[in-house]
């Protein structure tokens, strides 16, 4: 029967409408709805445990489904908005203790990572182990394991994990920092800045050593009034330092990263090399940021689905 009271979250998973709930909180309670379909000892995973562990995330579709794993032989539920794995850890010893994180269970970080590593490109993998890195959820040596355990994934996974640092505070400053790494130019991530006399006059995204430059990632929260004026007072305060700053937008590094890379090589005074940003074109193109690697991506859930019905999913 369909009550006008509740709202349909897939087939036969209904829940009571409530208003004035934020997205978040409208999040958690379908994760809770999916939690009693779910055979006992599953656990979310993929992008679904990674956003309910805190970490950062790169450019996600608005739609897009739940993502759980059962371990041995357990049922997998099949049902639209949902994909859910059967896991199983070679050769790295029992399961570990289920953990809780806002009261739902979920994956381990290096199944986490290794699982969304088999969907995602590099690039969007580096934002979520930076994040994950920064919040100290992986450990190297459980990593380890996981990349040489030869299962699918591992080679993105790997690739993704040699690029990471736990210095990144944002999505934007990750994908700026690769697009420095492919333009083949030396940077040191959040780095605190003094003056002569030893006065501290700001930390910044990234430090090109080689020609004395901050380059920072100017995402929208730059552009409030508030903080306008504050990144305005930071860089009068660097005149006579040496140090000089660039902001760069997503725009810059996706639609126009050709011009980007001949300012670079300019300021280097180094001739140009297209291999670079063919390099920088790839790992766009192989990620959520680029329109043709999303549908690849949207699609390939779709089937894993087996459903063409897409509405409600989280």
């Amino acid at each position: 029967m369909r009550l006008t009271a509740f709202r349909r979250v897939s087939h036969g998973l209904y829940l009571r409408r409530s208003h004035g709930l934020g997205n978040e909180e409208e999040f958690l309670r379908e994760l809770r709805a999916w939690v009693q379909v779910l055979p006992p000892g599953a656990v979310f995973t993929h992008l679904t445990a990674a956003r309910l562990r805190g970490w950062r995330l790169p450019a996600v579709p608005e739609q897009v489904p739940v993502f759980a794993a059962v371990r041995g032989t357990e049922r997998r539920p099949r049902r639209p908005g949902l994909i859910c794995s059967r896991l199983v850890a070679r050769g790295l010893g029992p399961p570990d203790p289920i953990e809780l994180r806002r009261g739902l269970p979920v994956d381990s970080a290096e199944e986490i990572v290794l699982r969304a590593a088999r969907d995602l490109g590099v690039l969007d993998l580096v934002i979520m182990i930076d994040s994950a890195l920064e919040a100290g959820d992986l450990d190297h040596e459980r990593m380890q394991a996981v990349l040489a355990s030869g299962r699918p994934g591992v080679r993105v996974a790997r690739t993704a994990y040699e690029l990471a640092t736990p210095r990144c505070e944002s999505a934007g400053e990750t994908v700026l920092r690769l697009f420095h790494q492919q333009m083949e130019v030396d940077v040191e991530p959040q780095v605190e800045l003094y003056d002569a006399a030893g006065t501290f006059i700001g930390r910044v995204d990234l430090l090109v050593p080689a020609i004395g430059a901050v380059h920072e990632y100017d995402g929208a929260g730059h552009r409030g009034q508030v903080q306008h004026r504050n990144d305005l007072r930071r860089e009068r305060g660097w005149s006579g330092t040496g140090y000089h700053r660039r902001g760069f937008v997503l725009d810059d590094l996706l639609n126009h990263a050709a011009v980007v890379m001949h300012e670079l090589d300019r300021a280097l005074a180094r001739p140009h090399d297209a291999r670079r940003i063919a390099r920088w074109r790839r790992l766009v193109a192989n990620s959520l940021y680029d329109e043709r690697g999303r549908e690849r991506i949207l699609n390939r859930w779709q089937r894993a689905m087996g459903f063409d019905d897409w509405s409600r999913t989280t």
